[in-house]
């Protein structure tokens, strides 16, 4: 679950009108839909309000729906995808730890220059040139997903031993100011490769990502 700014009504600026429409959530209870109505449109279904909710400091709140609203602003900076939980933490680091990337007995990277990122509840990501890679294996997705600690990434596929493995690396070409050392530097997800760290065979995690 990400996490969610409620907004005290009274400094909601809109207009908030009913569509007639409920949602239920089994920890915040009954929701009224409501539309957000401005001078330059409507946002249909934009936000939700939780009168009669068993936490009492959501009664007076207003939830304003993410994807519903053009632009979010934490004081007075930009934010994508969601809020930022000021219980996570990146932190990225340079290293010359020798990182080798195999999967079926090939081997997909090699590299003594990796960038170690290091975010709260997840594995370290180990980011890698692109010249440390078997580029002759990479395929171009359209895929993209965003991040609102380190920006928007693309990916690439990878044919291994005749496989087609959808969506296997990422790169982020133009993080967000505070991932900047990233920039242009490829991933694999360690649940899914054989990693080893100066020869040294890891264990892969298990995360929602495996």
């Amino acid at each position: 679950m990400y996490p969610a700014y409620y907004i005290p009504a009274a400094d909601i600026r809109a207009t908030l009108t009913p569509t007639g429409k409920t949602e239920h959530s089994p920890s915040r209870g009954e929701a009224e839909v409501l539309d957000v109505v401005t001078g330059r449109g409507v946002a249909s279904a934009g936000a939700l309000r939780y009168p009669d909710s068993p936490i009492a400091e959501l009664r007076e709140a207003v939830r304003l729906e993410w994807s519903a609203m053009s632009e979010w602003l934490e004081e007075d900076e930009p934010v994508y995808t969601h809020p930022r939980d000021p219980y996570t933490r990146v932190d990225i680091l340079a290293s010359s730890r020798h990182v080798r990337v195999e999967l079926d007995g090939v081997v997909l990277a090699d590299s003594h220059s990796p960038r170690i990122l290091f975010e709260t509840h997840l594995p370290p990501r180990y980011y890698l040139p692109i010249a440390d890679l078997r580029t002759e294996l990479l395929i171009p997705s359209s895929t993209q997903t965003h991040c609102p600690y380190k920006g928007t990434a693309t990916y690439w596929s990878m044919n291994v031993n005749g496989s087609m493995l959808e969506d296997f690396v990422w790169i982020y070409r133009s993080p967000l100011p505070e991932s900047q050392k990233i920039t242009g530097l490829a991933c694999f997800y360690n649940e899914k490769v054989d990693l080893f760290i100066d020869d040294v065979p890891q264990e892969r995690p298990h995360t929602h990502f495996a």
